[in-house]
C-alpha cells in the first residue's frame, strides 16, 4: 500500500491527462480491504501515504487531499504526525446508518464529512416507512435521502449514471421537518445490503456510531 502511494505521486504527470491538476485526491481506505474493520489500524503505512499526498499537494498537483472511511484513531493519527490536515473523511452515511460520533469529531475539527452512498446502495429504498415520509413531501426516496445527510451537514455522495436521476437528486427544495428528522434518525438499521452485502463497508464489524 505504502509503494502504491508513492508511486502514484512520483508518475503523477497531471499533463498527460491533458490537465493542470486534480481537483482530490485521497486514501480510499486506512485499511487493505481483507482487513477493514479489523484491529490493525496501518498508522505508519498511512502516514507514509499521507505524506505523498502532502507532496502533491505542496507541487499543485493536487487542488485538495483527503481521506475515505478514517476512524478516529485514524484520523488522530494523521492530524497529529502530518503537516496538513484531511480536507475530507468520506464516510457512509444514510437514513439508519449515520456513525454520529464518528461525524461529530470529524467536523469538529474542521474537517469535511462526504456522505457517499446516501440510499445505502438502494437498500433503503426499500423501506416501506421511509417511502412514507419520501411521500408526505412529495418526492422521491432518493431525495429524501441527499436532503437528510445535507440537513445533518454533511456533503451526500449521490451515484448514478442516469441523467434523470441526477437531474432529480438536485432538486432539493424542501425542508425535513425535526420531527421527521428524529423519526428517520431512529429507523431500523439496514442489515442486509443485498448483492452488496458482501462489500467490506457493509460488513465492517467495529463500526463507529
Amino acid at each position: 500500500m505504502i509503494n502504491e502511494y508513492y508511486t502514484l505521486h512520483n508518475q503523477l504527470k497531471v499533463p498527460k491527462m491533458g490537465l493542470e491538476y486534480l481537483d482530490m485526491m485521497i486514501i480510499h481506505s486506512p485499511q487493505p480491504w481483507a482487513d477493514f474493520g479489523g484491529d490493525e489500524h496501518y498508522f505508519a503505512g498511512n502516514l507514509q501515504a499521507w505524506k505523498a499526498l502532502e507532496d502533491a499537494y505542496q507541487s499543485g498537483k493536487v487542488r485538495a487531499i483527503g481521506v475515505s472511511n478514517f476512524k478516529q484513531k485514524d484520523l488522530e493519527n494523521i492530524i497529529d504526525y502530518g503537516n496538513i490536515k484531511p480536507m475530507v473523511n468520506q464516510v457512509l452515511a444514510h437514513i439508519s446508518n449515520v456513525p454520529k460520533n464518528l461525524i461529530e469529531y470529524v467536523q469538529s475539527k474542521g474537517i469535511l464529512v462526504e456522505a457517499y452512498s446516501p440510499v445505502g446502495h438502494g437498500a433503503v429504498i426499500k423501506q416501506d416507512k421511509v417511502k412514507a415520509i419520501a411521500d408526505k413531501y412529495d418526492v422521491s426516496v432518493p431525495q429524501l435521502c441527499i436532503k437528510y445527510d445535507l440537513q445533518l451537514g454533511l456533503l451526500p455522495l449521490p451515484k448514478s449514471t442516469n441523467p434523470d436521476h441526477m437531474k432529480s437528486n438536485a432538486e432539493l427544495d424542501f425542508e425535513i421537518s425535526e420531527e421527521d428528522m428524529n423519526t428517520l434518525s431512529q429507523m431500523e438499521k439496514v442489515e442486509d445490503y443485498g448483492d452488496d452485502r458482501d462489500m467490506p463497508v457493509f460488513t465492517d464489524k467495529n463500526k463507529q456510531n
